[in-house]
């Protein structure tokens, strides 16, 4: 459905299944998207059954489930999981079945496209900073991140090489280095329908893939996993780390795990997303997301005038100029005229709102996002610094700093902590272990520790804002 949508002229807008219905009705009307296309599953379908009545949405393409389904599964599911299945009207108006849209002669009239201004896909951004927007991206910003990252990779055997398809490909990281990666190099893609920590590292034991990119929880869930000895994961050759702040600790440990290199990059939804990335081969800088990738421009940007470039090795704003920047964010014109400023030559600079440093080399380090810097006693605390420190403690498994209000700081900084199996600390433990590795305005005031996993994103990033709203709903009841 993406490629025929692009070959076809349209614009593919991606889609959260698990969106509550507010999002989707908010993401349909704002990208005015006119055709949906979903599977017969009762979970989904119920959903996008409502937004045909309520939006500007004008029809759904359904494809059925059984059919993604091997030998014996898509004989037993129709008998055994019947209730899943969605009761699909056989004779809608506004319902299109995927066999019948395929029955055809596979040769459609050619719609020209101009790949430097046409809109391929517009990619909905997390909503951290308020309402989600469309990023648009053009046939070219696409395509022309696919070939940066192929450039970054070297000399790679495309038609003989496997990759892991653990994240959702409507998350844009999957949709580059996973889904579009894949097919340009003709790799074999063995995509599972969301991470399971079993069942992915018996596929890496069982199917011997190359390449693996994740999130750094999924890293840190399998070094942690107490049976990882059952699993060859040899095989692992390439693995990249991006959506969040990859820890020093977990890459060091996955790597001694499996022999593979995993690196950490960067990138933006409205980067396609790929702006930066450590090399796979020669130096490699822990902490660090790298260099840019080639024909991209990496520069850091006093954050108030949002025009003056810092000193090397001073922090800023990280601003981004390359062929994967965004053409803007869809009706959203004074969204895009903040995010997107013209330079001195006439190009269009990304302000991406993360704080980075770089060194002389030219080695960037992300600091962390201007909007969740704490400010506590008018001193800036930064969080990924506080989890970074946090993180070499022998006990931690998942670590999550934030700032809370406070009357009397302005805002105090607190800590969310789950512990490894078996392992104990308590929180005056834990601020002994961090004098000596942060400043006393720095360690947390407030620890909580947790037996159950920290929330995170659809992608299995930890996240920040999920965690934040629970405390803050939680002191308001």
């Amino acid at each position: 459905a993406y490629y025929g949508v692009l070959k076809a002229g349209g614009t593919v807008v991606n889609f959260n299944p698990l969106y509550a219905e507010h999002e989707l009705v908010h993401q349909i009307e704002d990208s005015q998207t006119t055709l949906m296309v979903t599977l017969d599953l009762e979970m989904m379908y119920a959903k996008m059954q409502k937004m045909i009545v309520g939006t500007c949405l004008k029809k759904l393409i359904i494809c059925p489930f059984v059919d993604l389904l091997s030998f014996p599964k898509n004989k037993l599911f129709p008998l055994l999981k019947r209730k899943e299945l969605a009761n699909i009207p056989p004779n809608s108006d506004r319902v299109i079945w995927f066999d019948a849209l395929i029955d055809n002669d596979g040769q459609p009239a050619p719609v020209e496209i101009n790949p430097l201004e046409d809109i391929a896909v517009l990619q909905y951004t997390g909503g951290t900073t308020g309402v989600p927007k469309g990023a648009m991206l053009t046939h070219h910003n696409v395509y022309a991140n696919v070939l940066q990252t192929i450039a970054w990779l070297g000399d790679v055997e495309g038609g003989t090489k496997k990759m892991v398809g653990v994240l959702p490909f409507f998350h844009v990281f999957a949709m580059t280095v996973v889904m579009n990666l894949s097919v340009v190099l003709g790799m074999e893609i063995i995509a599972l329908p969301r991470f399971d920590l079993k069942q992915t590292l018996k596929l890496i034991h069982k199917k011997k893939p190359h390449f693996f990119p994740a999130v750094p929880a999924i890293y840190s869930a399998i070094n942690n996993y107490k049976q990882i000895n059952k699993y060859d994961l040899s095989s692992l050759e390439h693995c990249v780390s991006g959506g969040a702040p990859l820890p020093v600790e977990v890459k060091k440990n996955f790597e001694a795990m499996t022999g593979c290199t995993l690196v950490e990059g960067y990138g933006l939804s409205e980067s396609s997303p790929v702006a930066t990335v450590n090399p796979m081969s020669g130096e490699k800088r822990d902490g660090s997301i790298g260099k840019p990738l080639p024909r991209t421009i990496i520069e850091i940007i006093d954050k108030d005038d949002k025009t003056t470039p810092v000193p090397i090795g001073k922090r800023g704003e990280l601003c981004i100029r390359g062929p994967q920047v965004m053409k803007g964010y869809y009706g959203r014109e004074d969204a895009t005229k903040d995010t997107l400023r013209p330079t001195a030559d006439g190009d269009m600079r990304l302000h991406t709102g993360d704080v980075a440093i770089m060194d002389e080399e030219g080695w960037i380090t992300i600091v962390d996002r201007l909007k969740d810097m704490i400010i506590t006693n008018g001193y800036n605390v930064y969080p990924r610094n506080v989890e970074e420190a946090i993180y070499q403690h022998p006990a931690i498994e998942e670590c999550i700093v934030a700032g809370l209000p406070d009357k009397q700081r302005g805002e105090v900084v607190k800590a969310w902590i789950k512990l490894k199996e078996g392992r104990e600390l308590n929180g005056q433990e834990l601020k002994q272990f961090l004098a000596d590795k942060l400043s006393k305005i720095e360690i947390p005031k407030r620890i909580e520790f947790r037996d159950k996993p920290l929330p995170k994103t659809m992608i299995g990033k930890l996240s920040r804002k999920d965690i934040v709203e629970e405390e803050l709903g939680r002191k308001k009841t």
